[in-house]
């Protein structure tokens, strides 16, 4: 069975989902009608991806209910100031074809567009009028991160994070404040698969080394991880993690992995932990 994470209030968030960054068109649609299919309950969209409307459609014609979806997309950093939350937001979720998303996240840090007090007020508005039943941040330092909960009740961080990239100091706010991390590019953009240890300790389960690193994520506490694929095998192959547990010593060998190998890093970007 999936494992999830029950926050105050009683929103349940599966540990694994589907990331959809990249995604286009049919190739997005057909991804998550794939990746609802084999299981996931848990969508990662954003409007910078452009393609909320085929993520909403695909959902839509699925045969599982929309209850059954845990929700994600991203405010653009450009849509940071309070009018252009809730404008943005309401076209989201005509494109989505829903009445409201679960989890809305502020893409990047945009304090060259608003206030980070301005758009965490904004966005904390959305929750109170039921556009939205959780909010948290995309891209956060700890530091900002820290200076984000003083505005709003964040429930997540996503982050770039796989075995050759800790996130400690951003785990450390979110566990101060009962969050958790949401992982994103987990398998290293497939780095991992060729990986000596982890394919050591794929053999002894006989699953691969991607598969190693997404049970790695999802059985450590407060970590939420989505891998994207548009290959419908490789999409099955990702879900297919509950059927072996790791020891505490290989959980132990996969966290010594980390040599702060970051992928995504734009010249624009915060100050990274």
């Amino acid at each position: 069975m999936e494992p999830t994470i029950t926050l105050d209030g009683g929103l349940t968030v599966p540990k694994l989902g589907y990331g959809t960054w990249r995604l286009w068109g049919q190739d997005a649609y057909d991804g998550v009608r794939t990746a609802l299919d084999v299981g996931y309950r848990h969508v990662d969209t954003a409007q910078g991806y452009d393609n909320e409307a085929e993520v909403g459609r695909a959902i839509a014609d699925s045969d599982v209910d929309r209850d059954e979806v845990f929700l994600t997309t991203k405010l653009k950093p450009s849509n940071a100031a309070a009018a252009d939350v809730r404008r943005s937001t309401e076209q989201s979720l005509r494109d989505l074809g829903v009445d409201r998303v679960d989890l809305l996240l502020l893409h990047w840090p945009a304090e060259d567009h608003a206030p980070l007090e301005e758009t965490m007020q904004a966005m904390t508005a959305l929750v109170e009028d039921g556009l939205t039943r959780a909010i948290g941040v995309s891209n956060f330092p700890s530091a900002m991160l820290r200076r984000a909960y003083e505005f709003a009740p964040l429930v997540t961080d996503q982050v770039e994070h796989h075995p050759y990239l800790a996130v400690d100091a951003i785990e450390e706010v979110l566990r101060e404040h009962g969050g958790f991390v949401t992982a994103y590019s987990p398998i290293a953009r497939g780095e991992v698969a060729d990986d000596p240890t982890l394919t050591e300790i794929a053999d002894a389960h006989d699953v691969t080394a991607t598969q190693v690193t997404l049970r790695w994520l999802i059985q450590k506490p407060g970590t939420v991880a989505i891998p994207k694929s548009g290959n419908p095998e490789r999409i099955r192959t990702n879900f297919d993690v509950f059927g072996f547990e790791l020891s505490d010593e290989e959980m132990a060998r996969i966290r010594a992995l980390d040599r702060g190998h970051r992928l995504v890093a734009p010249a624009d970007g915060p100050d990274w932990d």
